[in-house]
């Protein structure tokens, strides 16, 4: 058995295509432009490439993009003073604070200072605990990209064995609880493993879908799953470069291994990353018809 390719490049262009239907018509009928505000301080490459391609992305969409460039030195002051600004700005449905933070600032009383409504990353505590109760605004950007790559391509997720390497809170512990809710797209029975488990083997065998967030290269092998398998791969990691200079990325799990006995897997690069930004789009115009009370 060779997998297929569960594509998030050609999930994430189906959904963006649906989005930018939605906002046409949410501008013609309602007269309604989804807001997002991008809040970035210091001058961090990879953060500084992440937020251009929230713009980028913002408007192909047709979304108002509102990016806020901070200098290294920015106090804890002075970002406040910001988030509450875009909090009481009426054009402003999400916002965005990009992590991490410079050192000097405290990231968890900026981003509990976001008004939940606005929280598009799915991060606040009441968003959290929403999510948790299964009544949420909003779903964390990640996870819900996982959910559709599953849903889009057909995989079988109620009554499901699913096992999840990692428990961070921004992948790990919100997959599971996605997965595990009463409802369809989840109901499924899920496991979450994590550097104190025991015997993570004998659980990843046991997978009928297989979510790895272990943030180690190809820490889950051939020999650690079964025939049949549905697995996506959250990983992204750095093991060197080409002879061009280019990087060389490669996944948590062993995908030229692994894919000769799964029924479906994610590349590394071109699977859950496309997803991300797609889901922070889609929070967006939720946002703003929750705003308009037309969610």
């Amino acid at each position: 058995m060779t997998a297929s390719i569960i594509s998030g490049t050609e999930i994430a262009r189906q959904i963006r295509e649906e989005l930018k239907q939605e906002i046409i018509e949410l501008k013609a009928k309602h007269n309604l432009v989804p807001g997002l505000a991008t809040v970035l301080v210091g001058e961090d490459p990879a953060s500084q490439s992440y937020v251009g391609a929230k713009e980028k992305t913002s408007i192909e969409l047709g979304i108002y993009s509102e990016r806020i460039d901070r200098p290294e030195k920015t106090t804890q002051e002075e970002l406040m003073a910001l988030v509450d600004r875009l909090n009481k700005d009426p054009k402003i449905h999400g916002i965005l604070v990009q992590l991490p933070l410079p050192k000097h600032l405290d990231e968890t009383e900026v981003l509990y200072a976001i008004n939940p409504k606005k929280d598009v990353d799915g991060f606040h505590p009441v968003n959290v605990g929403k999510l948790m109760i299964g009544e949420p605004d909003y779903l964390p950007c990640t996870p819900h990209g996982i959910q559709q790559l599953l849903i889009r391509s057909g995989v079988q997720i109620e009554g499901a064995e699913v096992v999840v390497v990692g428990r961070s809170n921004i992948v790990g512990k919100p997959i599971a609880n996605i997965l595990l809710q009463k409802r369809p797209g989840a109901n499924a029975t899920v496991t979450v493993c994590h550097t104190g488990t025991r015997d993570i083997s004998f659980h990843t065998k046991r997978a009928d879908i297989l979510i790895v967030a272990a943030g180690r290269p190809k820490a889950v092998t051939a020999d650690m799953v079964k025939e049949g398998v549905v697995v996506i791969d959250v990983g992204v990691n750095r093991v060197g470069k080409t002879a061009e200079g280019k990087a060389i990325l490669v996944g948590d799990v062993d995908f030229e291994g692994v894919k000769e006995k799964a029924s479906a897997i994610t590349p590394v690069p071109g699977g859950v990353g496309p997803m991300t930004i797609t889901m922070l789009m889609l929070n967006t115009v939720r946002a703003a018809k929750l705003a308009a009370g037309l969610a």
